[in-house]
Order: C-alpha cells, then structure tokens, then sequence
C-alpha cells in the first residue's frame, strides 16, 4: 500500500510539473502550445532574409492521402540508394535556411543519401516571430501526419529512413520515424518536444539521438527524464548529448547561439546517422 501511494504521489507530481512547464503537451502536435507562452516567442528574433539557391535541390510535390498535395525540396542521391534522410523544419516553415542546412547535410553524406526536406505549412514561411507563432499554433496534425505518410511512402518499400529536425521539427522527426516503423533508422531531435504515449512509442524501430540544452525552459530535465524512462521501459535505443546551453542553441539566428556546442553537435548527428545506415 505504501509503494502504491509513493507511486500515486509521484505520477501527480509529473502531471503537476508539466502543467506548470507549459510540457503538458504529450505528442508534438501540441507543441504548438509554446506559441502562446510570451518567453517563448520573444527568445527567437526574425531571421534575415535569406533567398536560397541550389543546383542540386528541387522542390516537388507529391500526392497526399488526404487528397492534397504537398510540397518538398529534395537532393536526389548521385547513385540509385534506398537510403533518406527526411529533414524537418522550425516553427519558421521551409524557408533558405532549411533547405541550406539540407544541402549541408546532403554534402556531408557524400550524396549518398537522398535528403527530402518537408513543408508541413503548405508553402506558407514565417518572416516574423509573430507569423510562426500563428503558423505552429494552427498546424493541423491530421495533416502534418498526410504529409509524413506521404514523403514515407514516396521513399519507397524497402527505404532505409532517418529523420531530422528542431524545435517544432524535432518532436515532428520522431513522429515521422514512429510512422514509418520498420523503415525507421535513426532519428535525431533537436530540443523538441518528444513522445509520451508509450503505446505510440512502442511502434518506434530507430534508434534515436537526443541533442538536449540542459537551460531549455520548455524541454525541461523532467520532459527528458520522462523520454529516457519511457525509452527505458521499452527497451529502445536512446542516446541523449547534452549541452550547457538553451533552446536553439544551435540556430546562428537564435541570440542563445553557441557555435562550438552546434558544431559538436552537428558532428555527432552526421555520425550517428551514418552509423545507423551502415548497420542495415
């Protein structure tokens, strides 16, 4: 009895925490709840202008269950190759940077891979903070999950998929592995919002990269400690990389940049994506 009211005292403390963390949000879909929390918003100023060019990228659309289409930008693998790497963006939407940080990535996987970087906003791009608060805050996730399965299922039957993103694209990249099950690889999250239905995440089959700024206000050591127990419990490969740093750390735009822990970190995510790919 007393083990039983240790445990009940313990589950409520969680639920209470993440009340008052603005963490109340379970899955992703509801990161959108930062979108009203003042401090949130204010952290990230509006990125500059940036008008991306590529030889080697082109954006496409595909067919979508929903009956809509949806946009991508894609960097084709130079030899024919079942591996992908699906990149997913910011609160900000797919705009240069993103699909820059994609051609890095492409470049860096020798062009072995191919990197298909998505549009859940439907081409929409936020130019201010204001805009991708209201962007992330009306995501619908019955469509951002058309989306996922649609980029899953142009990849192929026998693909081998990782995914990547940040913030809002991170909780996003593992809801993407999560749906692409058996095809999953390797996940890498950027201080996002991670799943907390183990039902759903027992469906998971990658192995998952966590890059984690220890000052994150909103993907707290209780979030964290929550993930590593439920990755735990089911018996999932879990790697978290923490830095002394805050959210969108990693971002050159974001003023909590830190340039030596994003190129560790970068380092560290091409590592294990590759690691992962080479295992299959």
């Amino acid at each position: 009895m007393k083990k039983m009211i240790v445990l009940a005292i313990s589950y409520l403390w969680i639920n209470v925490v993440f009340a008052q963390t603005g963490s109340c949000c379970a899955a992703p879909d509801n990161f959108a709840a930062f979108s009203g929390d003042i401090a949130f918003v204010n952290m990230h100023i509006d990125p500059l202008p940036f008008n991306f060019i590529s030889e080697k990228g082109k954006l496409k659309k595909i067919k979508c269950g929903d009956g809509k289409e949806a946009n991508i930008f894609e960097f084709k693998s130079k030899k024919k190759s079942n591996k992908y790497l699906i990149v997913v963006h910011e609160w900000w939407g797919l705009n240069g940077y993103i699909k820059d940080m994609s051609e890095k990535l492409y470049g860096d996987l020798d062009e072995k891979v191919t990197v298909i970087a998505i549009d859940l906003y439907d081409g929409r791009v936020a130019e201010t903070k204001d805009s991708a608060g209201s962007y992330m805050k009306n995501l619908d996730p019955k469509r951002a999950e058309s989306i996922m399965q649609a980029v899953i299922q142009n990849c192929g039957d026998n693909a081998q998929i990782a995914t990547i993103g940040w913030c809002l694209g991170g909780g996003y990249a593992l809801q993407t592995s999560i749906l692409a099950k058996e095809k999953a690889v390797a996940c890498v999250i950027y201080y996002g919002f991670p799943e907390t239905d183990t039902v759903k995440l027992k469906q998971l089959e990658a192995n998952v990269l966590m890059v984690w700024p220890n000052k994150d206000k909103w993907i707290t050591v209780t979030v964290v400690d929550q993930f590593k127990a439920d990755m735990l419990l089911l018996n999932k490969n879990l790697k978290v990389e923490e830095y002394t740093a805050d959210h969108a750390f990693a971002n050159p735009s974001n003023p909590k940049h830190n340039a030596e822990f994003a190129a560790d970190a970068y380092a560290k995510s091409l590592t294990f994506i590759n690691a992962n790919f080479n295992e299959k």
